[in-house]
């Protein structure tokens, strides 16, 4: 069997195949959040760390304009692939999401899936988001969707999962290897087993994100006085269901408006 230590972002195909399963669910979540949350019409979108673009592509094939930034090279050549491929503006380009400028503000914006907590600094988290004032206008929204630490019960810390796309499959794991409570850093073992007509291999990858409780984040968003947390969700994606966070709050999806 080939094995290879590498960043799973440095291959698109497989990404975008593993973390492709609930987009169903996060599409029509967020165009209800739209409705919902956002002070007056929600035309153009912004997506930080957008990877292949799972989303953006299917935001723009349903008539809006959607703009991503990611730091990963290939991952951005591949997203920018799929918009020409299916006829749309090739609209995402390379950046920090903690440096970044915009020509002209957005309505909302969407982050999803944990990239926000590969920011591994409070100054790079804040940086983000006053880059994110910037860039989205006053009445729009940002709904941002990551796992906290709970402080009640057991963390979810361990998944695995399978997907498959026409003859490739890949089964995932992920696991914890180690956590700094005091640097509130944790870092995780990615692994995907790939399966292909012509043999098996597999990659290894170690994510290393920031941990915040519900008070920490509570408290560093307060940094950035453009943004109120105006409510938030869980992971069922349900817009008629907010939740109150507390806790023992762990899947968490933030609307946080620009004033």
């Amino acid at each position: 069997m080939d094995h290879v230590i590498d960043n799973i972002y440095n291959h698109p195909v497989y990404y975008d195949l593993v973390f492709a399963s609930d987009w169903v669910a996060e599409f029509k979540f967020l165009e209800a959040a739209f409705k919902k949350h956002v002070t007056g019409k929600t035309k153009r979108l912004l997506e930080p760390a957008c990877g292949t673009g799972r989303l953006m592509y299917r935001m723009a094939k349903a008539g809006y304009v959607c703009d991503g930034l990611d730091l990963n090279e290939k991952a951005i050549e591949y997203c920018n692939a799929r918009l020409k491929k299916h006829g749309l503006k090739p609209s995402a380009w390379v950046a920090n999401m903690c440096d970044f400028t915009v020509k002209k503000p957005y309505d909302a914006a969407f982050n999803t899936i944990n990239s926000f907590r590969h920011l591994d600094t409070e100054k790079a988290a804040v940086a983000h988001f006053r880059a994110m004032a910037q860039a989205i206008r006053p009445g729009g929204i940002y709904c941002l969707g990551f796992h906290l630490t709970p402080l009640e019960g057991e963390a979810t810390d361990r998944e695995s999962w399978s997907a498959r796309r026409g003859n490739l499959s890949i089964n995932t794991s992920m696991w914890p290897r180690d956590k700094d409570v005091k640097a509130r850093i944790e870092r995780f073992n990615l692994r995907f087993d790939v399966y292909k007509p012509t043999g098996m291999h597999r990659i290894d990858d170690c994510l290393v994100l920031r941990s915040y409780t519900w008070k920490q984040f509570a408290s560093m968003i307060k940094k950035v006085p453009e943004w109120t947390i105006e409510t938030a969700y869980d992971f069922s994606y349900d817009i008629d269901e907010p939740i109150e966070i507390d806790p023992g709050t762990e899947d968490v999806v933030y609307i946080l408006k620009r004033k």
